[in-house]
């Protein structure tokens, strides 16, 4: 029996919090330079013979990639997250990214060693696609299974704000090396690596953080009782799978926004020397900084009214503004004066914030506990395969098929009402049971910490 307690709690918020964002920044950091860098590098130093505009095609198609291989990480990460817990699911894939990125940023180029220059790229970013695909399930379960039901929406934020802060710190690292540190020609011999190689100090800082994060209660409880699934991705698409295809649904029109504007196509569309505006890449990255602190807060604020309106009311605001932003977000950025791109970028931001604030606890809340992990973490990276693995390359072969925007924010307002439509089908009930008490006390969570059951997974998983 569950002994329930409201007045203790197990884990302090603030240091499942901290972790849970720290963690997935640094994630996120290291998936985002990598896009940053595949409009601004990689299609000159890795594509370079497939000429200027079919390498740049290459460049975004290896971004592209990695997606394909999240559903791979996320079916292993959701039978190791269903089966042995969340806590070291997370550390492991933290661990992996930071590897992959750092030995991006040791690679040598297309001039040094031919054609295997870009296949180890793409072999590197296949590994960061399997650990994005396990490491957003993990942080979203950690955050919300952690919370109180009433603030749930809020919790539910704290894996989505490492995103955006992902996107300012690698928006805000490049702008550094091209504007300050390595400028010009520097930045393409050497400063694009820098970037990439900081990411073995803060995956070490994560890496200490994540540790420190209790078990998830919920599976505590699972493992106490010994209902764990012997096979929960199976389970899952057995009895689930309509379940799986409008979660993901509902998700592939934010990602299809964010990875498209906010993320490298919009910085290689505005940046292209041979394109129609040819910004310097200093400014243009500092706009998509500032979009992302925004991305950051509309985050925030999307999870609280989520909490207070429901998370179907809150997504659907979110999407009917990102229709409404589709063509005026191109017209500002068009008219190539920076200020305006910026608040074009920023605008945008708002819609994609209020789509992605309530994902995590709207996710938890619609699978059941013992399959939740696999749940939550297919239908994120199945999402993410619709709306943003080739959304770049997509964008870039309409703005060269029809040589305007506008056929750009077509597709754009295509993804966002589909994701509508799959946001009325699914249930909306915040703060629903999550298959336990909201709170155990602390003598309860000790138990549960060192009970044989969970010692025995967490030795299975950790050795």
């Amino acid at each position: 029996m569950t002994v329930t307690s409201t007045t203790a709690k197990p884990t302090s918020q603030r240091r499942v919090a901290f972790a849970t964002i720290a963690g997935t920044t640094v994630e996120w950091y290291d998936f985002f330079i990598y896009a940053q860098a595949a409009g601004l590098v990689f299609s000159q130093i890795m594509f370079q013979p497939a000429g200027p505009q079919f390498a740049l095609i290459l460049s975004f198609v290896s971004v592209g990639i990695s997606f394909l291989f999240r559903p791979l990480g996320a079916f292993l990460a959701g039978h190791l997250g269903d089966r042995y817990g969340r806590r070291a699911v997370l550390v492991g894939t933290l661990v992996l990214m930071g590897a992959a990125t750092t030995l991006i940023g040791l690679l040598p180029t297309y001039a040094m060693v031919g054609i295997a220059a870009p296949i180890l790229l793409i072999l590197l970013r296949i590994i960061q696609g399997i650990s994005a695909g396990g490491e957003w399930g993990g942080a979203a379960l950690m955050a919300v299974e952690h919370s109180p039901a009433k603030s749930r929406g809020l919790a539910g934020t704290y894996p989505q704000l490492g995103v955006p802060l992902g996107m300012l710190l690698a928006s805000g690292v490049f702008a550094l090396m091209t504007g300050v540190i390595a400028p010009g020609d520097a930045f393409l011999e050497w400063g694009w690596r820098v970037p990439f190689l900081i990411s073995f100090v803060l995956v070490l800082i994560g890496h200490f953080i994540r540790r420190s994060v209790d078990e998830s209660p919920v599976f505590l409880e699972i493992a106490d009782r010994k209902e764990q699934t012997k096979a929960p991705v199976a389970t899952l698409f057995k009895y689930h799978w309509p379940l799986i295809i409008c979660a993901a649904l509902l998700f592939a029109g934010n990602n299809a926004g964010g990875y498209m504007t906010t993320g490298g196509f919009l910085t290689a569309y505005a940046t292209n020397p041979i394109g129609p505006l040819a910004l310097d890449p200093t400014p243009v990255l500092l706009a998509v900084t500032v979009a992302s602190g925004v991305w950051f807060f509309a985050t925030l604020a999307g999870g609280i009214i989520s909490d207070r309106i429901g998370r179907r009311p809150t997504f659907l605001l979110g999407y009917a503004w990102l229709v409404l932003m589709a063509f005026p977000l191109f017209f500002l950025i068009n008219t190539g004066d920076i200020l305006l791109v910026t608040l074009g970028m920023s605008l945008f931001a708002v819609g994609l914030g209020f789509t992605y604030g309530p994902q995590a606890s709207w996710y938890a809340e619609l699978f059941p506990a013992n399959v939740r992990f696999s749940g939550v973490a297919i239908s994120y990276a199945i999402g993410a395969i619709l709306g943003g693995a080739f959304a770049p390359t997509i964008a870039q072969g309409l703005l060269s098929a029809t040589g305007t925007t506008h056929s750009v924010s077509i597709y754009l307002i295509i993804m966002f009402l589909i994701s509508s439509a799959a946001a009325l089908l699914l249930q909306d009930k915040p703060g629903r049971s999550l298959g336990i008490s909201e709170q155990v006390d602390q003598e309860r969570y000790a138990s549960l910490r060192t009970s044989r059951a969970y010692q025995e997974n967490k030795v299975t998983v950790e050795v």
